[in-house]
Formats: structure tokens, C-alpha cells, sequence
């Protein structure tokens, strides 16, 4: 199991890398997160969802996804509040503070999805949430120390150079361990290390005088780590990618729910693409090409968002200036005339009045649809394949110009009038390479874009197990996952 000394220490990554590394031994690998807390999601075969870090990571290891990858996934609807989905099903939505009288019960079924992992696999690499150093709440832990107790696994730390205090970082840690749970720790990872190794050689001893833990690597910065997708809107602030002043310019608004925001990996892939994410307290820039409404949790609370930044006018403005539109999953709500919430679903009921861009309004509903599928853009006629993950049933004018045919002759999506605003409920679709480049060709004619995506993202992967390769000791993690120190 890796535990990381605070959130964002880049344990996902590397347990994504070193997926790929036993994957490429021939050892039947898999991934498990026994909690996450993540509105990027991903949906398994069986119709369930995961956070995306595990689909990555199943990815990486080459093995299907499956809902008992990450048993416990907290999607937070407001700062302290959060839907709780139970391996793979929404279980209910409930505040933090009840939440940590909740967990007790939910470590059965977290042990029942491990062992369902465990069985079908040769090695298992458990990714922790958060850090294992937040005592005040330890009790009924399901997410770091209270699982490997429970599960009996040993734990390697994995500490951030990057952001500064990296011995504090691990002796701080360990020195808030119990004595069973230092036993049970049985090294250390830094990550994103900058500049001259050697410069570390007295950082290396002093750590192993206060800790006894052993070194297992030093891992340099990866910069290529940017292209993969990611599942922290921490990585999203102030993002502004390439920045060319020939490109295409693509403004994204940044929602406080933001979800499943991997939609914008392929786009900010492209060279030829500067993709801006728009944070509250700024204007949309004048001089963009799109605006383009990402997923939400929460579509009614974004959207009173989007109005009180002033969003909305800036929008109105883009369209009088010729420019496009689009709207996925919860931004493809946004754009109708109405949203109606008579049941409560994201809060008290109410009905809200959309941006109106499209003739189309929208019910939401206590059912989830949770599927994966593929179709073609109608406009183009070109592949697209992803998911969809959302409440509501949308109706209206405008779904006579879907955007959109899936799976069984299904139309998803609507576009104006004019051409100038789309949207649609499938997560995924700017994934396909040939779709991609004839949507953005329309901005920029004589540009032949020719980013592979997904052959992209597999050869990051494999530069990152070579990286991981180089700078870990591999076959130490892989023996003490075959002769692990049993504590009980």
C-alpha cells in the first residue's frame, strides 16, 4: 500500500507507473483505492463508476475496470458535504461529519471488494487517500492505516519534494504513526524531485536516523506527468496550456464542482490549442474561438455561480461575436431554458431558468445513468465513443438537431439554430482523433491536426514505468509485496 504524506504528493501517478512496469513483467497487476474522494469518474463495464486515478490505472496495468477497484467514492457536492457511492452504486449523499459515523459500516464491503481484487490477481498495489499523519481522524479509518491494519499490508510513504519540507514531511508522518503502523511501514518514495541529487545525500541520512525507513527511490520530476489525465481540480487552477497566440483559444469555466474534467486532456494535447481555464473573478477573454461548459455536480449551484461572475454576459457577447458554445454533461444543462429540481436532488426544489442558448429544458431524476457507448457526430459524420454519468431527462425544440447518434440508433445532444451552441451528455467524445481535428478545423481551416490521444497517453505511460524504472528500486517493492511483514 502507498500512503502519501499530504493530498496531491503524486501517488496516483506512481502507482499508475508501476502498474505498467509488473504489467510489462507479465505479472497479472491491479489497482485499489479503498476510498477516494473525486468527481472525476470513470464508469466500469458492469455500469458502475470509480475514480478516474483507478481507470488510469487499470489502464496502465492493462486489466479491465471494475467497481471493486475503489469501493468508496466520495463525490463532494458542497465544502462539506459529499454523495457517497458504494461500489460503484450512489449509496446516499451525507455531511462530513456524519460521514465519519458512517464509515465503520462500509469497511465490510470495502474487504469484500479487496478480496474480489485479490483473487483474480497476482499482485495488488492499494493507493491511500489524503495522509496517514491526520490522527484526529483515525478512528474508523477505511482510507490509509485503517485498512492496512485491517487487511494486514505493509505501506510505503510517498513524500512531495517539490512543495518544500520533505523531511518534516516523513519524520512528521512516521512519528505520528502508532507503534503498530511504524511496524508496518516499511519504507519511503520522495517524488518530483528538481536539480542535483547529491544535494540530498544529507536529507537521506537524516531521515533514516529518525525513522529507520529505507530509501526505495528518488523520483525526478516528470514533466510529461501534465498529459495524463488528472484527478485533483487542484491541477486545474490558473491553468492556461500553451498559450500560442496563433492557435485555437479555448476558455473553459472553472466551476466550483468541476467533474469529469478529463474532457479537456485531448484539447489542451494539441499543440496548436491554447486552453484557458477561467477562474471565478475573471472575465472571459474577448479574443476566444469556444466556450466550453464543463461537467458539474452540482448544475443549479454553477450555474447561480456562472451568473453571479457574470459569465453569462460574457457568453452573450462571444455568440454576437460569431464565436462557439459547448456545453457537456451539466454545462449541456445550463444551456436550455429551464432546469427543474422538483424532487431536490442537488437541494431544496426549485426551478431555475437557464442561459436559453438552446431550446431545450431539463428534469432531474433520482436515476443515474451510468454507460459506456459509441456513435457518430451528425454534423461530421465521424466516430465518437466515452461515457455518460448523469441525473436528468432532457427534452425540448432543439433534440429534433441532435449533436449526436449513439448505440441503437439513441440521439444525444442538441445544437442551435445557427450552429453556433452544442452540446451534449457523452464525457469522452474529444478523445477520437478524427472527430477532435474536424471540430477544431472549423476554427482553424488550413491546420491538419494530428495528435493521436490515446497512442499519446499509452506512450506517456510507458516513459513513465521507464522513469519509474530508472529511479526506483523495483525489484525491492515487488519482494516486499511477495514476503510482506506481517503484523498479526
Amino acid at each position: 500500500m502507498f500512503q502519501g504524506t499530504g493530498s496531491d504528493v503524486g501517488k496516483s501517478l506512481v502507482l499508475a507507473g508501476l502498474c505498467r512496469i509488473f504489467a510489462n513483467r507479465g505479472i497479472i497487476t491491479c489497482p485499489f483505492k479503498p476510498q477516494n474522494m473525486s468527481n472525476n469518474a470513470a464508469v466500469t463495464k458492469d455500469g458502475g463508476e470509480i475514480g478516474r486515478a483507478q481507470a488510469l490505472q487499470a489502464q496502465a496495468a492493462r486489466t479491465p475496470l471494475s467497481v471493486h477497484m475503489n469501493p468508496v467514492l466520495l463525490k463532494p457536492q458542497a465544502e462539506i458535504g459529499a454523495q457517497i457511492v458504494l461500489q460503484g452504486k450512489f449509496l446516499g449523499s451525507t455531511l462530513a461529519k456524519d460521514y465519519h459515523k458512517l464509515k465503520p459500516t462500509l469497511m465490510p464491503k470495502v474487504m469484500e471488494s479487496f478480496k474480489n481484487i485479490v483473487k483474480k490477481t497476482e499482485l495488488t498495489l492499494i493507493e491511500g487517500a489524503g495522509s496517514p499523519a491526520e490522527i484526529n481522524l483515525r478512528e474508523s479509518d477505511i482510507a490509509n492505516m485503517g485498512f492496512a491494519e485491517t487487511a494486514d499490508i505493509p505501506v510505503i510513504l510517498v513524500a512531495d519534494i517539490d512543495r518544500g519540507g520533505v523531511i518534516a514531511q516523513l519524520v512528521g508522518t512516521y512519528l505520528l504513526l502508532s507503534e503498530t503502523e511504524r511496524k508496518r511501514t516499511v519504507g519511503y518514495i520522495v517524488n518530483k524531485f528538481r536539480g542535483d541529487l547529491s544535494l540530498f545525500d544529507d536529507g537521506l541520512r537524516i531521515i533514516k536516523k529518525q525513522t529507520t525507513l529505507a530509501c526505495l527511490g528518488i523520483i525526478p520530476w516528470f514533466d510529461q506527468a501534465k498529459t495524463l489525465p488528472k484527478e485533483d481540480t487542484m491541477a486545474l487552477r490558473g491553468t492556461v496550456y500553451h498559450q500560442s497566440s496563433s492557435g485555437i483559444k479555448i476558455a473553459v469555466l472553472r466551476f466550483p464542482r468541476i467533474a469529469n474534467f478529463d474532457d479537456l486532456d485531448p484539447l489542451s494535447a494539441e499543440p496548436d490549442v491554447t486552453l484557458n481555464i477561467i477562474e471565478p473573478g475573471y472575465p472571459i477573454p474577448g479574443d476566444v474561438d469556444l466556450v466550453l461548459l464543463p461537467g458539474t455536480k452540482t448544475t443549479l449551484a454553477d450555474l447561480n455561480v456562472l451568473r453571479s461572475e457574470g459569465w453569462d454576459t460574457d457568453i452573450q457577447a462571444h455568440i454576437r461575436r460569431g464565436g462557439i458554445v459547448v456545453g457537456l454533461c451539466g454545462g449541456y444543462q445550463m444551456l436550455g431554458t429551464n432546469i427543474i429540481d422538483d424532487e431536490g436532488i442537488e437541494g431544496p426544489p426549485e426551478k431555475a431558468k437557464g442561459l436559453g442558448l438552446l431550446n431545450i429544458q431539463t428534469k432531474l431524476t433520482k436515476t443515474k445513468k451510468l454507460v459506456n457507448t459509441s456513435g457518430w457526430e451528425q454534423t461530421s459524420g465521424k466516430a465518437v465513443k466515452g461515457y455518460e454519468m448523469h441525473i436528468g431527462i432532457t427534452t425540448g425544440p432543439d433534440i429534433k438537431r441532435p449533436w449526436l447518434e449513439l448505440e441503437g440508433g439513441r440521439k444525444d445532444g442538441a445544437i442551435s439554430k445557427n450552429g453556433q451552441v452544442m452540446g451534449c451528455y457523452l464525457h469522452g467524445l474529444f478523445s477520437q482523433d478524427s472527430f477532435r481535428a474536424s471540430f477544431l478545423k472549423r476554427f482553424k481551416k488550413n491546420r491538419v491536426l494530428k495528435t493521436a490521444y490515446e497512442k499519446k497517453l499509452e506512450q506517456t505511460l510507458e516513459l513513465l514505468a521507464q522513469h519509474l524504472e530508472k529511479h526506483l528500486d523495483i525489484n525491492e517493492i515487488l519482494n516486499l509485496a511477495a514476503s510482506p511483514k506481517r503484523i498479526c
